[in-house]
């Protein structure tokens, strides 16, 4: 029998949510302490622990980078207590670290999980991404086309006017003259500081989100945690790895990729049915955040299966004693 036969996601989710429930909870007691560092190595620990405790034979294809600069929960680390399938692993143990030391909204805690080759083994260096909701013909639009192309294609297949379009963009530098195109069309941006997973996840709620598209340059491992949620969303998504020396390229090559041009869909991305969950840290327009009565904690995580479509929003209550 294949991993891919012996993936049983609809055992194998609810403890998914224990993990990224257990790193948002550890997390939480740093919020607005301004130390990113100490805040990320709490939510590393405590998913590290829950994911040791699963019946699986993991390896983390993303995570918080290569073996020697990542002391946990590195690239090719193995977790699980070894009794069940092989299964690929990409998480970010707190996306968001300057989110949530500042105490700003949208720090989650993510995690998904396929079957054993089901993801792109993605370098740690940027991505292009691209992103719009369900509903679309595919291809719909795409990374060859120009920012301001995009727009105009997606306000024609939705019936409406540019400026009734919202694009989510993460706010950098490099984003500058993508951003000053965008405004020449009369759409509407939404910046955000952090968090470009959360970002590519309102698109397929728009109607709730009012984002209608996210673009932009950003982390390639985040990159293929947000296909995974728009598998189990739906949604289209393209994205091109991006490389700005030898040392990236390089990094390409120890992944097995060859085409450095190649744009890849959401499904070559992720290319198999997966699991996902975040945990909300901080507020945010897609999870609340941590909260505390007394001694009793709060949190809300979302919980999804490609392979029935399946959103469940949970919220789960614990004694701090």
């Amino acid at each position: 029998m294949t991993n891919k036969l012996e993936f049983d996601d609809r055992m194998l989710s609810l403890g998914l949510a224990r993990v990224s429930e257990a790193a948002a909870i550890a997390s939480a007691k740093l919020i607005g302490h301004g130390d990113e560092k100490a805040a990320d190595q709490a939510a590393v620990n405590a998913m590290r622990e829950q994911l040791n405790m699963l019946d699986i034979k993991g390896v983390v294809v993303i995570g918080e980078g290569e073996r020697d600069e990542a002391p946990m929960l590195f690239i090719g680390e193995e977790v699980g207590n070894g009794n069940g399938p092989g299964v690929d692993i990409a998480l970010d143990p707190l996306e968001g670290t300057t989110l949530t030391a500042k105490d700003m909204p949208n720090a989650l805690t993510v995690i998904a999980m396929g079957p054993r080759g089901s993801m792109l083994h993605a370098p740690d260096v940027y991505m292009d991404k691209l992103a719009i909701g369900p509903g679309f013909e595919p291809c719909l639009v795409t990374l060859d086309m120009t920012p301001s192309e995009r727009v105009a294609t997606l306000a024609t297949a939705k019936g409406c006017a540019a400026a009734d379009i919202t694009v989510c963009v993460l706010e950098r530098v490099r984003h500058e003259d993508m951003i000053a195109e965008l405004r020449t069309t009369g759409c509407a941006i939404r910046l955000i500081t952090d968090g470009d997973v959360a970002g590519v996840i309102h698109c397929a709620e728009a109607e709730k989100t009012g984002i209608d598209m996210y673009m932009g340059s950003g982390g390639a491992p985040e990159g293929v945690l947000a296909a995974a949620a728009l598998k189990c969303m739906g949604g289209q998504m393209q994205g091109r790895l991006l490389f700005r020396n030898d040392d990236e390229r390089g990094r390409a090559a120890k992944a097995g990729i060859t085409d450095l041009n190649r744009i890849y869909s959401r499904d070559e991305m992720v290319t198999a049915d997966v699991i996902f969950a975040a945990t909300g840290v901080t507020d945010g327009s897609i999870l609340t955040g941590l909260k505390r009565d007394g001694d009793v904690i709060e949190t809300e995580t979302i919980l999804m299966r490609s392979k029935t479509g399946s959103v469940r929003r949970m919220t789960y209550r614990q004694n701090n004693n």
